[in-house]
């Protein structure tokens, strides 16, 4: 709850401060300094502070009341040099002036505004819960940029698995495109590629093929073989919204191991399963022990290995998603413990098994949580192995 004495503070680079971007729908690359004060008659004034040269863009994009500049909440004593400083000087001289002796910040806020607010006698206390809830449930243009977001990495996903699984193969069992061997870092170039051209941020894809795909987040490396299992998991940030898709395929060239055939049966059911159970009021942990109890029916493990086992060990060692927005991991977990899910959660669904025998089998798209249950984002992608 925040008093009506209080003001909300916000403070850092709403570049890289997605939660100070999603307040104030405002990115820079500079430090700029937010306020959300009572008004005697109740209402709330929301005062943003950026440099001079990005005013007027301010003004014309920001979520904001009224806008100004360090300069005009300079105090007695000056503006400091250093960016971070002078924003946060004028911060609380902003708050002086309206007689705010008492402030509320987010677990984002940073200590050099939190030191300079102290220091002018400005009292400040973090609320843990302060816009997570805002962040959560998210609104139909959000909705719009993360669909457009999710088809842009399908289309990706589609792009590799096929290269994939389209490739030529030489004596020794290995794949070959164009004359040249095909390696996880010629798939993760490809992908790279295409994302730079519709204007997506591409951080590191996975392509991890055979008993590298044991390893749930090892990125891959070397010449990719026919009749292994391929993991191909994709995350880009768009350029223009700051929204996150994410997807994850495994993709076989030629022929099917049973094993193989085995752990992906069992995770396709198993995302099937997590999928119904998600929908308002649903626990992340109710969400996640139905992906354990398709995983565990079909006789495999969960958990970490236990020391010393075997190759042949084979299990889901991780939860069964996570919030997904303008980060690519954000509340709510959908773990033991996750949070109760409410209506415009985005999450993933993303169950998977690990064998270092065998390599790895993960499945995973990206969902909206509506009263109706758990809507898939995208246009859809098939999740068998075959992708020829």
């Amino acid at each position: 709850m925040i008093a009506n004495d209080e003001a909300i503070v916000m403070g850092g680079i709403s570049a890289t401060n997605m939660t100070l971007f999603h307040q104030t729908r405002f990115r820079v690359g500079d430090p700029l300094a937010f306020a959300d004060i009572s008004a005697a008659n109740g209402a709330r004034a929301r005062t943003l502070i950026v440099r001079d040269i990005e005013l007027d863009r301010a003004k014309q994009h920001a979520r904001a009341d009224v806008f100004a500049v360090p300069s005009e909440f300079a105090p007695a004593a000056g503006l400091s040099s250093e960016r971070d400083i002078s924003t946060a000087q004028a911060l609380a001289e902003c708050l002086r002036r309206a007689g705010v002796k008492r402030a509320v910040c987010d677990r984002t806020f940073p200590g050099v505004f939190m030191h300079v607010l102290v220091g002018a006698g400005i009292s400040v206390r973090c609320d843990l819960d302060l816009f997570q809830s805002s962040r959560r449930s998210k609104d139909a243009v959000e909705l719009q940029a993360m669909d457009v977001s999710q088809r842009a990495t399908e289309d990706a996903m589609e792009l590799a698995c096929r290269l994939i699984a389209r490739a030529g193969v030489n004596k020794n069992g290995e794949l070959m495109h164009e004359g040249a061997p095909l390696s996880s870092e010629r798939v993760r170039g490809e992908i790279d590629q295409f994302f730079a051209r519709c204007g997506f941020e591409n951080p590191r894809s996975i392509v991890a093929g055979g008993p590298q795909g044991a390893d749930c987040h090892h990125d891959g490396d070397g010449v990719l073989r026919t009749g292994e299992l391929i993991m191909v998991d994709i995350f880009p940030k768009s350029k223009s919204s700051g929204y996150w898709g994410d997807c994850t395929r495994t993709v076989v060239h030629g022929k099917v191991l049973p094993q193989a055939a085995r752990m992906h049966a069992a995770v396709v059911q198993a995302k099937a399963a997590a999928v119904r159970a998600a929908k308002v009021g649903a626990g992340g942990s109710d969400v996640h022990g139905e992906t354990l109890r398709v995983i565990h029916e079909h006789g495999f493990s969960s958990g970490t290995p236990p020391v010393g086992a075997p190759d042949s060990w084979c299990g889901m060692v991780h939860g069964t998603g996570h919030g997904l927005g303008l980060d690519v991991h954000e509340p709510p977990l959908v773990d033991r413990g996750g949070l109760t899910l409410v209506a415009g959660d985005v999450i993933t669904i993303e169950p998977g098994l690990y064998c270092k025998a065998v390599g790895g089998v993960r499945v995973e798209d990206a969902y909206v949580i509506e009263a109706t249950g758990a809507r898939r984002l995208g246009r859809g992608l098939p999740e068998g192995l075959d992708w020829s």
